[in-house]
């Protein structure tokens, strides 16, 4: 649990350095590509390097959990090398369509990649930041990041991987002593530097800028080396293609069981590996509503929730057009055609085992979750409280003592829970609904309200117990709900 994991290491001793456990296994892969790829920057100095997140439950599958606060500080707030990792910080380069207008003018702005190892499964990962000073990509900007902003993404991180989501985790977040002056918030505000641990950070708008600068060398150099860390299966440009559209479908589906709108789906926030990361105006629904945006200047709802599966489908289009210099409009074609039928297939799949309910056949798990969804919408009850009251068959008594059970006696609900109670629950939905988790009437949610609850007392009196207790809270849901679904 959250709490203990603070107590621990708050108790590690600081007057003694500590290095990385024999989890621990460096493999920087990147600077293989070349100069062409990253810029070497180095980090901001920042007045002060106070810690207030660290995930020792991430750190541990990277051999990092061992360090000491002292020293997780100098990693992660000085940014002091990692034993046999980079010795320099590399601002990575790349361009992107912003709300479908091309920009050549991207790359990593406030960021940077700091290291890269390999978890036990043998899968490349990086540190990266967020909030790390000015780059050659800043384009004016600061650089930094406001520590609500870490805050939120720490939030969402933790809910979204709670949820079963495939995303980046906030690996620690440090306050930095600086004021920062911000227009969509009360300012001034203070300031943070966020690191998260990702399955890769090269985006689509990676490729985007070889094609806009006709380097086809580069591109064959990209794809290989895409291939080779993280789809190995892949024999070539067209099948590499493949294997991202189908994480992709896979990565939209999972938003939409969660109720999750990412707010800024451009290019450069897609990255290969379907991993969604990069959390900004993200909110989760409180009812489903495919009009729903979490970006108020996204004024036209081109990434509202709805229309995420397109704009994932568009994303990927683009990336095709990067990879014909490589292969065949045919075969690449083929692979885009793909992703309406995977996205449905990993809907259902998705949204049944969020319910706890073991698949059948394809079609028909389809029209299962399209007839919850449909029930959902038209009914209008809060989006995850309907996963919570029907989890594991929706259970006359567990229906009953939902504050909402008049809404499910509608016709809409009624099919549709009659659908549901003609599926066998998975075998861990037992113990999921007996845990604390499920045994109350109100699931975990991380609704707007809750976080700007949760960060008024860090901003009126700097009191984090609210934080550390909801990250408890989601943690323990998250343990229930990955049983729930029989993983």
């Amino acid at each position: 649990m959250q709490e203990e994991e603070n107590a621990r290491a708050a108790t590690k001793p600081d007057t003694e350095a500590t290095g990385p456990g024999p989890a621990y296994r460096p493999d920087v892969r990147h600077t293989r590509l070349g100069e062409k790829f990253y810029d070497p920057v180095a980090a901001a100095g920042f007045p002060q390097t106070i810690l207030r997140f660290r995930n020792d439950r991430a750190a541990r599958e990277i051999g990092l959990e061992s360090l000491s606060d002292k020293d997780w500080i100098r990693h992660f707030g000085r940014f002091e090398p990692l034993p046999g990792n980079l010795e320099t910080p590399l601002a990575l380069r790349y361009h992107g369509h912003q709300f479908r207008v091309y920009n050549p003018d991207l790359g990593d702005g406030r960021g940077f990649l700091f290291a890269q190892m390999r978890d036990g499964r043998g899968r490349l990962l990086d540190l990266a930041t967020k909030g790390s000073g000015q780059t050659p990509w800043s384009r004016g900007g600061d650089g930094r990041l406001t520590l609500k902003g870490g805050v939120r993404e720490v939030l969402a991180t933790e809910m979204l991987e709670a949820l079963g989501v495939n995303t980046s985790r906030s690996f620690s977040l440090i306050e930095t002593g600086e004021d920062l002056m911000r227009g969509d918030e009360p300012s001034p505000t203070r300031s943070s530097v966020l690191v998260r641990l990702s399955h890769s950070h090269v985006r689509i708008g990676t490729f985007q800028r070889f094609l806009y600068l006709d380097d086809t060398d580069a591109l064959e150099r990209l794809v290989a080396h895409a291939i080779a860390e993280y789809w190995p299966q892949a024999t070539d440009a067209a099948s590499f293609f493949e294997f991202v559209v189908s994480a992709v479908a896979w990565l939209g589906a999972e938003w939409f069981a969660a109720g999750f709108v990412h707010g800024v789906l451009n290019t450069d926030n897609i990255t290969i590996t379907g991993e969604s990361f990069d959390y900004g105006p993200w909110r989760f629904l409180p009812v489903l509503d495919p009009a729903f945006t979490a970006a108020y200047f996204d004024q036209n709802g081109l990434y509202a929730f709805g229309r995420q599966p397109d704009a994932l489908y568009w994303n990927l289009a683009r990336l095709g057009e990067c990879l014909i210099p490589l292969s065949t409009i045919e075969a690449l074609k083929a692979a885009l055609d793909t992703f309406p039928a995977l996205f449905e297939s990993a809907l259902a799949e998705t949204t049944l085992a969020r319910l706890g309910l073991e698949t059948d056949e394809p079609e028909r798990d389809y029209r299962l979750a399209n007839l919850f969804y449909a029930a959902l919408r038209e009914s209008r009850s809060p989006f995850e409280h309907a996963f919570f009251d029907l989890a594991g068959g929706a259970a006359e008594a567990r229906i009953a003592a939902s504050p909402h059970a008049a809404a499910y006696r509608s016709d809409a609900w009624v099919a549709a829970i009659k659908a549901l109670r003609e599926r066998q629950p998975t075998k861990g939905a037992a113990e999921a609904l007996a845990s604390p988790a499920y045994a109350g009437t109100t699931p975990e949610t991380m609704l707007i309200d809750e976080v700007e609850a949760i960060w008024a007392p860090i901003a009126e009196k700097d009191d984090w117990t609210l934080f550390n207790d909801k990250i408890a809270a989601v943690r323990a849901y998250g343990e229930a709900t990955r049983k729930l679904a029989g993983r």
